[in-house]
């Protein structure tokens, strides 16, 4: 009877996001604002004040700061699928601002998409407990 050999890179695991790791997907957020415009005061404080706090929670994303005189000031996420979101900044006050990087450091960059018709959640794995129902159980349901 012969053996097989396991070679070692049969036995390494791929990362992916699951119940046990999560992998982020922002890569990298880039904030565009103009040294003049009264619309980029409030994305001035927020660089100047807290955009090093929030670089330090999330050591994995590169920031990037892009002073362009005349333009309105945006926020730029790229996401590891290639893909971008742009979020316009100029009408948040300073902690708008920071909630708008979050939302696109929580992102994952897919394209959203519309839900099909009748179906409410869709998922690759039928639910533990199955679909419940009033009319299958002991006693029935009553409002």
């Amino acid at each position: 009877m012969a053996t097989k050999q396991i070679l070692r890179a049969q036995l390494r695991s791929y990362p992916a996001n699951g119940h046990s790791a999560y992998l982020p997907q922002a890569r990298k957020i880039v904030l565009e604002y103009c040294q003049n415009l009264p619309s980029s005061t409030n994305t001035r404080t927020f660089i100047l004040n807290d955009l090093q706090r929030v670089a330090w929670q999330n050591p994995h994303v590169e920031f990037v700061v892009k002073q362009r005189n005349g333009h309105e000031p945006i926020a730029r996420g790229l996401y590891v699928n290639g893909r971008d979101k742009v979020i316009p900044l100029q009408e948040f006050e300073v902690n708008g601002v920071e909630k708008k990087v979050q939302l696109l450091l929580d992102s994952s960059g897919a394209k959203i998409k519309q839900l099909k018709k009748g179906r409410i959640v869709e998922s690759t794995t039928e639910a533990a407990r199955g679909i419940w129902s009033g009319l299958h159980v002991d006693t029935p349901f009553k409002i």
